[in-house]
């Protein structure tokens, strides 16, 4: 019983709805417009069935085809997903490597560097070579 008298509500209160919202001028005129509309189309698909048929079917091939491509692109996303959940392992891996790589090179690099300035390196002279003559700095 409850529920009849729940859906008695709802009823009432959609045609309440309805019947204030038609004060207003504007809402009156837009419904006439639109019931005017959809009057004459259901005359002419009436009178035109496959008119009515052939429209049905392209907006079933719309739907269709929005599906198709919606399936591809998620299954695309879903395969990407998983390559990169399979990837992130080995990529961390190669990083760490990497920069172990170039840990050691750069140590090896130090003593490369050390053992050639250590080969061009001047002798030291003495410190008279580098006094000239006849001057006298004291």
């Amino acid at each position: 019983m409850k529920e009849s008298k729940f859906v008695k509500g709802i009823v009432i209160g959609a045609i309440a709805g309805a019947g204030l919202s038609l004060l207003d001028r504007i809402t009156r005129e837009d419904v006439k417009y639109k019931l005017r509309t959809v009057s004459s189309d259901v005359k002419y698909y009436s009178k035109n069935r496959e008119d009515l048929k052939m429209k049905l079917q392209e907006k079933a091939d719309q739907i269709h085809t929005v599906y198709n491509q919606f399936s591809q692109d998620a299954q695309y996303l879903s395969d990407k997903v998983d390559e990169l959940k399979t990837l992130t392992p080995q990529v961390k891996t190669l990083v760490t490597d990497t920069k172990d790589a170039f840990v050691h090179s750069k140590e090896e690099y130090k003593t490369i560097v050390k053992s050639e300035e250590d080969q061009f390196k001047m002798p030291v002279l003495p410190e008279e070579v580098y006094e000239e003559k006849g001057s006298s700095f004291s």
